[in-house]
């Protein structure tokens, strides 16, 4: 055992308190499923997040949304290690949407990030409790007494269950000493450990959002504006009434904030087909609004004009006009990046049931506090009036934390007086979704006779998460800013800047945010700096980030360049970098430092009649310290199909401010037959644990794009490589 932390009630609770607040110590929370608890046993609950039973049974709550990331298992291990529990007598509640959880939002790869200490804490203290009761039963010192696998062990051999101790540990008081594990003590942390919810999956018994059913509960479809923020100035609805199972069809207005739905005409039935049905037999005078002349092909066209000439400046060090006036050679090249969608498997749904100034809420939601809020805000009720309980979600990918769909089921629900269901179809979530931004990008270097990198310029013009949230932003900042600004090379003069993009769709973040469209510019960039200096992209590389040093950055969290260098000298070594490849067969190579981790990958790529055929893609991950390894490496292997998709195929448009795709056939992923084989290495590491989900997906595109130059002599420098028929 080791870091033994002295503390008093009063501080335990302020410490183990999280982002939105401290943690109330009592559990009351729903499980998946709709069974019903036993109470034949006496319970032990000595924080929020632990709940040990007589029988020895333990049931752990996880506060963040299960969507194939894995995070109900990481979270509720790493209390079972600290407690030294049996992992076979574990089960999972999920948390409610509650401010007493901290934060809840799983988004931005922070759940083990932020949540690992305080998860540590939480089992470190039932632990002690359970030690400090074992102790009493024997009327021995503590210090005499482990914990070893479900039990209370004495020196002497003696040992009982925890289930045993559960009537003495249930009188204790917290207890103002916590000592924790010695990591190398860890038995699940770090480990291979298999799913807590896989059996679920596998046998189907898991309820995803589209599987909840309540008495006497209608299902909903809605008809929303083609235009974003357009609105209904007649319907029609004669034909919808005549759809067997339509009952009625109303109109719900638009809500005018950033997580507001959209409005439209609903049509209520009993079953969902006669729901959608009806939505088509609609017929609907739109107002289109303002956005009616949105044209993204002239849009991008406005915004590379921004971008071609000097804009805002975000950061400067030295003098890049300089550096470029004595340059041995300047390089230039502007790269451009379409609208995406998120597309999750699992459309956007929710169940509610408003019931006077109370509401009950069922949803695949990644940010519970946030629906639930909004909900009150809706209801113009309380807190404790609304229960928003979270189901599991057929992935998210950020689209989920935006809960718009969520409201929209309650305003039907309290319109019609009954338990409603909305569904959105994948037209509704392909064509009213919250967008991954539109990019043009300009970048300019200088070198040196040596083939030095002397001079940077990056501007870039792209509207803003913040538009959302602000209409009439113009101007990316922020963290969109500082993705740019925070550059992890060594070089004397640098400058980015950044022109005006007004929005005209909902901005919204998609998995790795705005490290796509940067780490796409600046890794194909880097690589054609390497072709200019007529040097190995790999060693190019190595010398552009330079000498070992920690970075300051404007998070609270430093970046470590050689941390940056040694994944990419992994990949390398991985893939066999300058090993002669099969002919027509090439390499390439990126890197990317994003929520606090470190990957690189290497991607082999072939041409056959002009197709493009990705081989193999080796990654390296350096996350810190692993809660389960399985996971990380589920989801590196999932972030790079997700990136060949959005390379090959990902691009939203619009025309006359209307979406143009509405399926898979015309918002393409990546096929089985296309999908290469994914080599991971996860560093090991002792630092703080830091993000996963999403600092595999922007390393993909531009490792395509560089290894296609290497085999064939020609660099794309617009996405999707469908665009050119190539794929």
């Amino acid at each position: 055992m080791g870091n033994i932390q002295n503390m008093s009630r009063r501080s335990f609770v302020k410490n183990v308190g999280l982002a939105s607040g401290g943690l109330i110590l009592a559990c009351n929370t729903s499980l998946f499923s709709n069974e019903k608890q036993s109470v034949d046993f006496t319970e032990f609950t000595p924080n929020l997040f632990v709940q040990l039973n007589s029988d020895g049974s333990l049931i752990l709550t996880a506060s963040r949304s299960e969507m194939g990331n894995g995070v109900r298992t990481s979270l509720t291990s790493i209390i079972a290690d600290e407690m030294d529990a049996d992992w076979t007598r574990v089960s999972v509640k999920q948390a409610v949407g509650d401010a007493k959880y901290g934060d809840q939002n799983t988004d931005g790869s922070r759940s083990v990030r932020t949540l690992y200490e305080p998860m540590r804490k939480m089992g470190a203290m039932a632990r002690a409790m359970l030690i400090t009761a074992a102790a009493k039963t024997w009327q021995v010192p503590e210090g005499e007494c482990t914990a070893q696998n479900h039990f209370i062990v004495h020196s002497s051999g003696k040992k009982l269950g925890f289930g045993d101790l559960v009537e003495i540990a249930k009188t204790l008081e917290v207890p103002t000493k916590i000592t924790y594990k010695n990591p190398n003590e860890f038995k699940y942390i770090g480990k291979h450990l298999k799913s807590v919810d896989v059996k679920e999956y596998a046998n189907g018994s898991a309820t995803f959002g589209l599987d909840k059913r309540l008495p006497n509960m209608k299902f909903v479809a809605i008809a929303r504006c083609p235009v974003t923020f357009g609105t209904v100035k007649s319907f029609d609805k004669t034909a919808a009434m005549k759809i067997r199972g339509v009952e009625a069809v109303i109109e719900i207005p638009r809500i005018e904030k950033p997580f507001g739905p959209l409005g439209g005409v609903a049509v209520i039935a009993t079953n969902t087909w006669a729901a959608f049905k009806g939505k088509a037999a609609l017929k609907i005078e739109w107002d289109y609004g303002k956005n009616e002349a949105y044209d993204s092909e002239k849009y991008m066209n406005q915004i590379t004009e921004n971008v071609h000439k000097p804009a805002k400046v975000g950061k400067e060090i030295g003098d890049v006009t300089e550096a470029f006036k004595v340059a041995a050679k300047t390089i230039e090249s502007t790269y451009q990046l379409p609208h995406l969608a998120h597309t999750p498997m699992e459309v956007p749904n929710a169940t509610a049931w408003v019931q006077g100034d109370t509401c009950e809420v069922w949803a695949p939601t990644q940010d519970p506090q946030t629906a639930r809020k909004e909900v009150v805000d809706y209801l113009g009720t309380t807190e404790d009036k609304v229960t928003l309980n979270v189901t599991f979600l057929g992935g998210g990918f950020g689209r989920k934390s935006k809960p718009d769909f969520i409201v929209e089921a309650v305003m039907v629900s309290k319109a019609i007086n009954a338990p409603v269901q909305v569904v959105w179809t994948r037209k509704d979530d392909i064509a009213h979704g919250y967008y991954h931004t539109v990019s043009s990008q300009y970048m300019k270097a200088s070198l040196d006779d040596q083939g030095n990198v002397t001079g940077w310029l990056h501007r870039f013009a792209m509207p803003s998460i913040l538009s959302t949230f602000s209409p009439g932003t113009d101007y990316a900042d922020g963290w969109e800013m500082s993705s740019a600004s925070n550059l992890p090379f060594d070089i004397k003069n640098f400058k980015v800047e950044v022109g005006r993009a007004p929005a005209h769709v909902r901005i919204g973040w998609i998995r790795s945010v705005i490290n796509i469209p940067h780490g796409f510019s600046v890794n194909v960039f880097a690589d054609e700096l390497a072709f200019a200096a007529n040097k190995d992209p790999l060693e190019f590389r190595m010398n552009l980030i330079g000498a070992d040093r920690i970075e300051e950055t404007k998070d609270p969290v430093k970046y470590n360049t050689a941390r940056l260098k040694n994944v990419l000298k992994i990949a390398a070594k991985n893939a066999n970098w300058g090993k002669q490849l099969p002919e027509g067969h090439a390499y390439g190579l990126a890197v990317q430092y994003s929520f606090y981790s470190y990957v690189a990958s290497v991607v082999e790529v072939s041409m056959v009649d002009n197709k493009v055929k990705v081989h193999n893609i080796y990654t390296a991950i350096d996350c810190g310290t692993v809660i389960n390894r399985d996971t990380v490496k589920a989801q590196i292997e999932g972030a790079a199909i997700f990136g060949m998709s959005l390379t090959f195929y990902g691009k939203i448009t619009a025309k006359n401010g209307a979406i143009e795709q509405h399926s898979f056939n015309d918002y393409k992923m990546i096929r089985m037959n296309e999908i290469p084989t994914v080599h991971v290495e996860i560093v090991e590491s002792t630092e703080n644990p830091s993000g996963v989900g999403e600092p595999g997906v922007p390393v993909i595109a531009p490792a395509i794009i560089n290894a296609i130059f290497k085999l064939t002599g020609k660099r794309y420098y617009n996405l999707p490589l469908s665009d050119y028929g190539i794929v």
